[in-house]
């Protein structure tokens, strides 16, 4: 049998990883050994905030929401309860993007909360 040499093999395993590094700084871009564990830290970090990008954005929302509301003399609470009752479904991410581009039409949505609290 034929002895196997993995020198291929190795080859383009630490083409791939330094690939990955590139951009990286000192000799996390060039040196095999340093740039696998920046790497790998990296693919942790990067699978971690995925799922709190999510939370961010959704958190930035309702605070773009309760400062459009604060104007109309609700707070967010009050607002997104008022929401409820009044039937209108709408995600934070719309009401957002609605508070910052169409204010008279935010405002309209505020009263709609208003009358239903009431």
């Amino acid at each position: 049998m034929a002895r196997v040499k993995r020198g291929v093999t190795t080859h383009a395993r630490h083409k791939k990883v330094l690939k990955l590094a590139k951009g990286y700084r000192g000799r996390s871009n060039s040196s095999f050994r340093v740039a696998i564990q920046k790497v790998e830290k990296g693919l942790q970090y990067a699978y971690r905030d995925r799922r709190n990008k999510k939370r961010s954005f959704r958190a930035l929302w309702i605070q773009r929401i309760n400062a459009g509301v604060r104007e109309h003399g609700l707070t967010y609470s009050q607002f997104m309860h008022g929401m409820g009752l009044a039937g209108i479904e709408v995600d934070r991410k719309v009401l957002s993007d609605i508070a910052i581009r169409e204010p008279e039409t935010f405002k309209a949505l505020v009263e709609k909360a208003q009358a239903a609290l009431k």
